[in-house]
């Protein structure tokens, strides 16, 4: 792998990294304090750690995979961001995909934009039969 997918493995790498270690923390330190907030970076960490492992294995099938996760993974930032955007007071404390990714950088809303695009494009052409 070369050029944009190994800049996207990388770049979901590092969001395991900084989603998992924060979720982490602050589950095991105060969980009681935002627990939808918490429990959802756990599963941003959690998704991106998938994607990453699809990207990497490559071939068809995880190809699809990852289509599908990080169709999910944007949908979750989309809604997660619109809510704490509407409803503020159900999230006490941030998450990864609050605000849009706001406190990310945004990189959790053009990530798996980014990667969808990516995904798109290297589609490997099946012969035909």
């Amino acid at each position: 792998m070369k050029g944009p997918g190994l800049l996207l493995v990388w770049l979901y790498g590092v969001m395991v990294v900084g989603a998992l270690s924060r979720s982490v923390y602050q589950i095991s330190t105060e969980f009681g304090h935002a627990p939808l907030a918490y429990s959802l970076s756990l599963l941003a960490a959690l998704v991106y750690a998938f994607i990453t492992y699809t990207l990497v294995r490559g071939g068809e099938t995880a190809r699809r995979a990852a289509l599908a996760c990080c169709a999910a993974e944007l949908a979750g930032v989309v809604v997660v961001g619109a809510w704490t955007l509407i409803e503020p007071s159900a999230f006490p404390d941030t998450t990864v995909w609050s605000g849009f990714g706001r406190g990310y950088l945004f990189i959790p809303v053009l990530l798996p934009v980014t990667a969808l695009f990516w995904l798109r494009r290297s589609r490997t052409e099946q012969p035909a039969a």
